[in-house]
């Protein structure tokens, strides 16, 4: 069992508050948007097994079937594939969409022969994997998640009375649903110039005042967009998006080509050891517009939000349709609770303390945030700590 030692992205929509009081520390002051868990190479956890500190990057290259299991290795690769955060969301972030197994491999062997740097701003695939995503709130959690019916989308813009919106309804309102929602994206997200921004603005205003009426709170989560936002068409196309809160203990899976975007709250987020983002507005960063119509899928459909399934163990499971990632939360009482050892996990505690002993009578105490890489033994691995909670982090066999 290695205790983890763990990075913090500073990314300038993170919460100030939110992770440093997971972690028990004094704010900075400054916006504490993530904190990794794994082996990603962007920021890689770092363990020490008596030598110093390490990365778990490298213990695990060092020898990924004696870390990962024979099994894991043989069907994920000699790396972790999964990658465990903890998003702290203080103001809105990009919207975005994340390409297919298929499409990231392509996508990142074309960028690579043409010889673009990992860090251009223009690069759209920092690596060769897809990144499906799970994100389950730790408090209310507030997002857009995949598109609206183009109907429902007309009628939402309708409702803000603004002429200039009116060729965006007819087409939603005027093509079959894949054609309509591409096409309106596309000419949202192609926007420029005086008349744009004019526009943006004037939707901006409009759900602003239409939201202390709105009961649902989406108006609410556009205008909150549109003021972190000023000018971006993103908030246009946000408009094309389903709103949706989470409760904590709520759970939304993403697949690749759901355009989607979280505007606050935290929550522990899972997803494939992939860093690969199309974003589609509400950024200053870099769209491209082409590819990112490539990638989306432009199905509608309401989100489904996940409701843990109880499982033997006495955890709670998110089901998901992939087995790079399987997330289960323990709400630990006075029974103990038996890890299977097969696979590679990370626990994290977000409440109380948890304590673990391992087949051979080790120990390891987590406090609240505080996390551990369990590599793949064989063995069992006891869980308890009435009171407690833990989010525990692992793959499918």
């Amino acid at each position: 069992m290695d205790r983890l030692r763990n990075t913090v992205r500073p990314y300038a929509w993170g919460s100030v508050t939110a992770i440093p009081e997971l972690l028990g520390r004094q704010p900075t002051g400054e916006p504490q948007a993530e904190l990794w868990m794994g082996a990603h190479p962007g920021s890689p956890s770092l363990v020490d097994r008596g030598r110093g500190p390490r990365s778990l990057a490298e213990v695990i290259s060092a020898d990924p079937v004696r870390e990962l299991g024979a099994e894991a290795t043989a069907k994920f690769g000699p790396t972790l594939p999964f990658l465990l955060k903890v998003l702290a969301a203080g103001l809105p972030l990009s919207m975005q969409a994340h390409p297919t197994l298929a499409q990231a491999r392509a996508g990142y062997a074309d960028e690579e022969t043409r010889r673009i740097p990992l860090d251009a701003p223009e690069r759209n695939y920092k690596d060769a994997n897809h990144k499906p995503e799970l994100i389950c709130a730790l408090s209310e959690f507030e997002g857009l998640c995949g598109f609206r019916s183009p109907a429902d989308a007309a009628d939402l813009m309708a409702s803000l009375d603004l002429p200039a919106l009116g060729p965006l309804i007819d087409t939603l309102r005027g093509k079959p649903e894949s054609e309509a929602l591409s096409s309106v994206l596309a000419t949202v997200l192609s926007m420029t110039g005086e008349g744009a921004r004019r526009l943006v603005t004037e939707v901006a205003a409009a759900v602003a005042a239409a939201a202390p009426g709105d009961p649902t709170g989406a108006m609410a989560g556009y205008a909150f967009a549109g003021r972190t936002h000023p000018g971006d068409p993103g908030l246009i196309a946000a408009l094309l998006l389903n709103h949706v809160i989470l409760q904590p203990g709520d759970a939304l899976y993403l697949g690749a080509g759901v355009p989607h975007a979280y505007l606050r709250g935290t929550g522990v987020e899972l997803m494939a050891n992939s860093d690969n983002v199309l974003r589609c507005g509400l950024t200053p960063k870099h769209v491209d517009v082409p590819e990112l119509l490539r990638v989306v899928d432009f199905q509608a459909g309401r989100p489904q939000v996940l409701h843990p399934e109880p499982g033997p163990d006495g955890a709670r499971h998110y089901p998901v349709p992939i087995d790079e990632f399987r997330l289960s939360r323990y709400t630990l009482d006075a029974e103990t609770r038996r890890l299977p050892g097969r696979a590679p996990q990370i626990l994290l505690c977000t409440r109380g303390t948890a304590r673990l002993t391992a087949a051979d009578g080790s120990t390891l105490a987590l406090d609240r945030g505080e996390s551990a890489f369990l590599p793949a033994t064989g063995t069992d691995t006891a869980l308890a700590g009435p009171g407690a909670e833990v989010f525990r982090a692992t793959v499918t066999l």
